[in-house]
């Protein structure tokens, strides 16, 4: 018990130390030279225009009492962020801290969901270098911009929720038919669901995205966006600049690598030096133990219209026509 106090008490402050360095870098980079004139001034003039907001709802809450006070005070930091986000210009500088945020967060989700929900602990990363899963990077950043937008129309919590649902769906089905088309690949399948629609879209799963929409729109994306605000420094830029770059390049290079794969599986030898480093560095051993969760050719499962795998009387699997696969 006195062990675990202690595992508890360093975990925490390895924990506190971990934000405090973010934090101390981030204040970093929003010091040095200043970016143009007039990027800079609409941003500080966001700024302003939320301070002055904030201090006059602040004076309100001051002359209310208990429970009063606090949801006052609560009100007060959402009526100060809506004003910067009236004036908050979305571009490149937050689409890829979002992508960045997102790819982890939705990756820590999906291994925790995983564990609690199947005891399942394997590796679901998306990308071969850092913690990144590119399909939730890529959903944070089209519902941030769908939400931004729904908000600026005053849009519903059920438009909201609707919007939601297709977009998470669109983008599950994308993702799901490039994995299969050009890389033989599958990541997940819903086919085993009575309420699957196709082999990566789930009635359950739109209903999931929709209310991820809904939470990501009223409450996470408008105190994120006040949160990385927009550049006014070339410290920000540059340091932006070089995290897209990086994850350009990964995404790259995990193409390169699922390209060889299946071009290995089909018994095609590397063309050229970069495909032989490929091969050597990034050989199927590699794929294998980083991609658990993803099945290339010949892993796939072969199932039938219920979802159930089809296997013949050896045990092997087989096609839907019945000939051994």
């Amino acid at each position: 018990m006195f062990l675990s106090l202690i595992f508890v008490a360093f975990l925490f402050a390895v924990i506190q130390g971990f934000v405090r360095v973010v934090v101390f870098f981030w204040e970093w980079l929003s010091r040095g030279d200043r970016l143009g004139e007039e990027q800079v001034e609409l941003a500080e003039s966001a700024l302003e225009e939320s301070e002055d907001v904030l201090e006059r709802e602040l004076a309100r809450a001051e002359r209310m009492r208990g429970l009063g006070r606090l949801f006052a005070r609560w009100h007060a930091s959402n009526e100060a962020i809506d004003e910067y986000l009236d004036h908050l210009r979305l571009g490149w500088y937050q689409a890829v801290i979002i992508f960045f945020l997102g790819s982890m967060a939705g990756l820590l989700i999906e291994e925790a969901w995983m564990l609690v929900s199947a005891g399942l602990t394997e590796s679901r990363v998306g990308l071969v270098w850092g913690p990144f899963s590119p399909l939730y990077g890529l959903g944070a950043i089209l519902l941030t911009w769908l939400s931004f937008f729904l908000r600026s129309r005053g849009a519903a919590g059920w438009q909201v929720f609707l919007v939601s649902a297709v977009v998470g769906g669109v983008l599950e089905q994308f993702a799901g038919w490039s994995m299969s088309t050009f890389f033989d690949a599958e990541s997940w399948t819903y086919l085993h669901l009575p309420d699957h629609i196709t082999q990566w879209v789930a009635w359950r799963f739109l209903a999931a995205w929709g209310v991820l929409g809904l939470v990501w729109c009223r409450a996470v994306m408008p105190r994120l966006l006040y949160q990385i605000g927009m550049p006014t420094t070339r410290r920000q830029a540059v340091f932006v600049t070089l995290v897209a770059v990086y994850l350009v390049a990964d995404v790259a290079m995990t193409l390169a690598c699922f390209d060889r794969k299946a071009e290995r599986d089909a018994g095609e030898p590397p063309s050229n030096a970069f495909e032989q480093w490929v091969d050597t560095n990034y050989n199927d051993e590699f794929i294998s133990s980083r991609f658990e969760n993803l099945k290339i050719g010949g892993e796939r499962d072969l199932v039938d219209a219920d979802g159930n795998i089809v296997l013949d009387e050896s045990g092997r699997a087989v096609t839907r026509g019945g000939e051994g696969a």
